[in-house]
């Protein structure tokens, strides 16, 4: 089927009568070189903004202009207080505020500090796309969005009430991530006005996620333990895991020597912020995380309280210093899962064995 862009904002938004709906793109500053593929995404912003004026004239709902501001730099980090609506200077806050559905097709993700907005407005919810690419209207974007929603929910009845995670990774090591005290949450591609529980979503969509517990209980330590390999073009990293923080980073090459640097200029980088399980089988693997955490198992390091953890801003030393970073394990990925298994009260659940989801 051919990509309609129409299509898919009624699908997923469904705006009302009445609503105000405002798009939003990062755009380059002086340290942040600009590339083609951003470029592009200012571009889609923009189809986007008038797609959903189009709409809104026949819906009987309002679409701002595009509203830009400086990049930020980092995944996850806070946005800045100014940035431009039309051409005009204002302030973000006010501005989105004042939407009930705001759509970020950015170059550095936005979900945490969005989430800040929807615990201030009731009426409000917002769509994060860091890295979207054209492309992905012929992928991810074109999924049926029915069929992501009934794996996503299959994931989260699998989660719901489970004690740990247990995974093995190709490379023979495994960790074990501790989810007592939390609850997961589905990211199914609806975001209809007054929907229930998060009002966040990436787009595209198709995750279950789930915060490990990070031992923010008086006399009760985190399990989380373990070793996380990560490849990095043709290096092997190793992060040794315990009491849900990365504690050690193993490797003599360049990759490890850098972020040994970047997890002691900021400890509060090293939490294990995030374990989830991609669900959009249209989802492509090819080293753009918006879409390849989409199609198989991920974890997180820093940020968490935005998907329900208790690491945010305060626990890190600088606004530049806050970092939510995804790392992907799907099948096409340089390293994948060998084996998967929930650990519930009353028995265990495999979801991946190798690289295959075996509970669809």
């Amino acid at each position: 089927m051919a990509f309609v862009l129409e299509k898919l904002l009624i699908d997923v938004f469904d705006p009302e009568p009445g609503e105000v709906v405002l798009v939003v793109c990062d755009v380059p500053r002086p340290g942040l070189a600009d590339s083609d593929r951003w470029a592009e995404r200012r571009a889609m912003a923009a189809e986007w903004r008038d797609a959903f004026a189009a709409l809104g004239e026949r819906r009987g709902f309002d679409t701002l202009e595009l509203l830009t501001y400086p990049a930020t730099g980092a995944n996850g980090a806070e946005l800045p207080a100014e940035g431009e609506l039309g051409g005009q200077a204002v302030l973000l806050e006010d501005t989105l505020l004042s939407a009930t559905l705001a759509c970020f097709l950015t170059q550095f993700s936005a979900t945490a500090a969005l989430d800040t907005f929807c615990k201030r407005k009731a009426d409000f919810r917002a769509a994060s796309m860091p890295g979207v690419e054209r492309r992905m209207e012929k992928s991810a974007l074109s999924a049926d969005y029915r069929e992501v929603a009934r794996r996503a929910a299959i994931l989260e009845k699998i989660l719901r009430g489970a004690t740990a995670l247990e995974v093995s990774f190709s490379t023979g090591h495994s960790c074990r991530f501790d989810l007592r005290f939390r609850t997961p949450e589905a990211d199914d591609g609806f975001l209809p006005r007054g929907r229930k529980g998060d009002r966040i979503i990436n787009l595209p969509s198709g995750e279950t996620f789930i915060v490990p517990y990070e031992g923010e209980r008086p006399g009760i330590a985190s399990t989380t333990a373990g070793t996380i390999p990560v490849r990095i073009d043709r290096e092997l990293v190793l992060f040794q895991v315990g009491a849900n923080r990365i504690k050690k980073v193993e490797g003599t090459g360049g990759e490890a020597r850098r972020l040994r640097a970047f997890f002691a200029a900021d400890p509060a980088r090293a939490n294990i912020a995030e374990v989830a399980f991609g669900c959009n089988e249209w989802a492509q693997v090819t080293g753009n995380v918006l879409e390849d955490e989409k199609a198989g198992f991920h974890w997180a390091y820093g940020r968490s309280e935005h998907l329900g953890g208790t690491v945010g801003p305060s626990a890190f030393q600088s606004a530049e210093t806050i970092v939510h970073q995804d790392v992907v394990y799907a099948k096409g990925n340089p390293v994948q899962i060998a084996e998967a298994v929930v650990v519930r009260p009353e028995g265990r659940t495999r979801v991946i064995r190798n690289g295959d989801y075996v509970v669809f």
